[in-house]
């Protein structure tokens, strides 16, 4: 399925909020990522992605609409040689091939972009969905935390998978 990443447009409000409001996306993501999605929340959320100098977050966009997000996250001080990825597709687009294939493109603008080795990713043990999806895109298991997520009342193990520069072909 043919997909772009873009910077988000204030036009894409309507299509990220109709695809973000749902709790089975939610479940996965941080606190910060609210269920119910409200238009107040696209809108926080397009001004975040826009406020950046280099670009961090884009969306993933099929047939004009917003039907997801990526983004790349340098950290600071003594981690600053690593970033941080995340992303989220809607539902109706679990399964098409779609997240691998845009985590490749982001990591490729990540490593041209930001003065960095690593990128990695974290997941619930529970979201085997994003685990492979991590793996398809040549993620390397770097590490599992026990109970330090806490969502919804409940705990989860954390999993770390990173990729490095040099993994780049």
């Amino acid at each position: 399925m043919q997909f772009t990443l873009r910077p988000y447009q204030a036009s894409d409000l309507e299509s990220l909020v109709k695809h973000a409001n749902n709790a089975k996306i939610s479940k996965f993501l941080t606190n910060k990522f609210p269920f119910p999605y409200e238009k107040k929340d696209g809108e926080a959320f397009i001004r975040l992605a826009l406020s950046h100098e280099p670009l961090q977050i884009k969306a993933i966009v099929v047939n004009n609409e917003v039907i997801g997000s990526i983004g790349v996250h340098q950290l600071a001080d003594i981690y600053s040689k690593s970033a941080e990825i995340g992303y989220w597709i809607a539902e109706d687009f679990w399964g098409k091939g779609i997240v691998p294939l845009a985590v490749k493109e982001m990591l490729k603008y990540g490593f041209e972009t930001f003065d960095i080795e690593r990128i990695f990713a974290r997941t619930s043990h529970t979201n085997l969905a994003s685990q492979k999806v991590l793996k398809k895109a040549g993620f390397v298991f770097e590490a599992e935390l026990k109970g330090t997520i806490f969502k919804n009342g409940e705990y989860f193990d954390e999993l770390i998978f990173g990729f490095r520069k040099h993994q780049l072909i």
